[in-house]
């Protein structure tokens, strides 16, 4: 390691995970909702049921030990230490790829693909298509610091990936990211064009095109309709966090279960699973993440990430030109992802979309989701700019 990179790994004391148990078997629960779904968040019999497994039976050292067996460092970055998995291809010539995550996500999302992406050959691919990847935590988030002062939004995290290529060796390289990783990765494509190969996107960010407004497909209707319902029944989540991020850590920090509340609810919302999370995750995929959120107590750090840039990136969501991104771009519109902008929305701000895919299957958490279209998207669009 060189220019301040320190090697990393992870070891949690058995005290905190002796705590989180305790605080689970004694967690004061709320009456059961009055219906009979998920329309009031989730179902008492269901949270307790995931909490007692995870109270019993989850296993957080496996978990640990598949993080351990990947390359970590830290990195100081803008006076912020910052927590990287840092996986090189065994083939020289891979492409370096920065994978960037979001909320409730964790670098936990990636680990069915780093193999994949990095090592193609040794799971049924071309090594042609290898990849060294790096995923740092987001500022906040995971063992990344936790921003001691404002200033740390979107811009600046972007800015801090450029430092971190840059730092690891990486003169070209290409960038991937879904929910907070597209904002960052946008940004990152209008601050280090000389650098970047393309980035690829799950979905772009991208408004209604006012243009387009009276000649509407009928997939634009269908994501119109999806936003307004959206606005009414799922945004409540963005808004607290945006507004009073310091309020709402209080509980998410103190209680697991009430943690484990709010993030599963985003699983079941946001993923392409008929109804149910455990139809596209199993309760350790879950718990993994959650679990991630609860030992490193980031459930307001990471939350105050909406108050940093949530009004910035809603701007970038209603004005359809904008901040135009000039660097070559991928983009993937699962079909249960949310926004679901048209290609030529997005072609308003991504002035060369070089490769446009709606895949058949997935969600908001594509990677965690569906592994195997993941890997087969970004190999596609980085084909045709390595």
């Amino acid at each position: 390691m060189s220019r301040g990179v320190t090697p990393y790994r992870i070891e949690i004391p058995d005290a905190d995970l002796a705590d989180l148990r305790e605080r689970l078997l004694r967690t004061r629960w709320p009456e059961a909702e009055t219906v009979d779904d998920w329309s009031q968040g989730v179902p008492l019999a269901y949270l307790r049921e995931l909490c007692d497994y995870w109270a019993e039976r989850y296993d957080w050292r496996a978990t640990e030990a598949r993080l351990n067996a990947l390359p970590q460092c830290r990195i100081e970055i803008d006076g912020l230490g910052i927590h990287v998995l840092h996986a090189r291809s065994p083939h020289p010539d891979a492409l370096p790829l920065v994978l960037t995550h979001g909320w409730p996500g964790s670098i936990v999302e990636f680990l069915k693909v780093i193999g994949p992406l990095t090592d193609p050959a040794a799971h049924g691919g071309d090594r042609a298509d290898a990849f060294h990847v790096v995923c740092p935590s987001l500022p906040g988030y995971g063992f990344s610091d936790k921003p001691g002062r404002t200033g740390w939004g979107v811009q600046r995290i972007a800015a801090g990936w450029a430092e971190l290529m840059a730092r690891l060796g990486y003169s070209r390289y290409g960038a991937q990211g879904g929910d907070w990783g597209t904002s960052i990765t946008t940004s990152l494509g209008q601050q280090d064009p000389e650098h970047l190969a393309g980035i690829h996107l799950n979905p772009p960010i991208a408004a209604p095109d006012p243009d387009t407004l009276g000649d509407l497909t009928d997939a634009e209707r269908e994501t119109l309709a999806a936003l307004e319902l959206a606005q009414q029944w799922e945004d409540g989540y963005s808004m607290q966090q945006a507004t009073r991020p310091q309020t709402l850590g209080y509980g998410l920090v103190d209680s697991p279960a009430g943690l484990c509340g709010w993030i599963v609810e985003k699983f079941r919302a946001w993923s392409d699973c008929d109804g149910h999370p455990e139809n596209v995750f199993t309760r350790d995929e879950m718990l993994d993440n959650v679990t991630l959120y609860w030992l490193t107590g980031t459930a307001a750090s990471s939350a105050r990430l909406y108050w940093e840039s949530f009004r910035q990136v809603q701007s970038w969501f209603s004005e359809s030109t904008s901040d135009t991104v000039d660097v070559p771009t991928g983009c993937s519109v699962f079909p249960k992802d949310l926004p679901r902008p048209s290609r030529r929305w997005a072609e308003k701000r991504y002035t060369d979309i070089r490769y446009w895919n709606e895949p058949p299957k997935g969600g908001h958490f594509a990677a965690f989701e569906r592994p195997d279209i993941f890997v087969d998207e970004v190999r596609a669009f980085f084909r045709l700019v390595r």
